[in-house]
């Protein structure tokens, strides 16, 4: 547990060494793991020592990219962590050309909106995107999609 102490929290680029922990606080969020190790190849984790406290990915599809598997561990939620792994992984998909991002939630349609996420049809997001694992096979019909211009 954290209570009490100081965080000393920092966020990087993701490893094939985080993998096991990023899955574990997938797994601990109700998160999908299909594709979690190629989407990682372009993702953040946020560390305090140690200890993982937060993930997010990008897909990148040409100009477009998909952000996916962004959680944060339960008990340091609302302190801003989330919106700051997305901005890493909204940095790391303009890097590499991304005009706008799209995601699918279950959970989340009332806070990505706090970050200039609006929900879209599926008849707006790019072939390629709609090809990828979170959307054939991850992530069901029902899940909201969303999209944000970068560029």
């Amino acid at each position: 547990m954290l209570r009490g102490r100081l965080l000393l929290m920092q966020i990087e680029r993701a490893s094939a060494a985080d993998v096991p922990a990023i899955e574990r606080l997938l797994e601990g969020a109700g998160l999908p793991l299909d594709g979690c190790e190629e989407a990682f190849r372009q993702g953040v984790v946020a560390r305090d020592r140690e200890a993982m406290l937060g993930c997010a990915a990008v897909e990148m599809y040409g100009d477009a990219g998909l952000l996916r598997s962004v959680a944060v561990r339960e008990d340091i939620r609302g302190r801003g962590l989330g919106r700051d792994l997305v901005a890493a992984a909204e940095a790391i998909a303009a890097a590499a050309g991304a005009r706008e991002l799209y995601l699918l939630t279950e959970s989340a349609g009332t806070w990505f909106p706090r970050l200039g996420y609006t929900a879209v049809d599926r008849q707006a997001v790019p072939a390629a995107v709609l090809a990828s694992v979170e959307f054939t096979h991850a992530c069901p019909v029902t899940a909201l999609v969303m999209r944000r211009r970068i560029a």
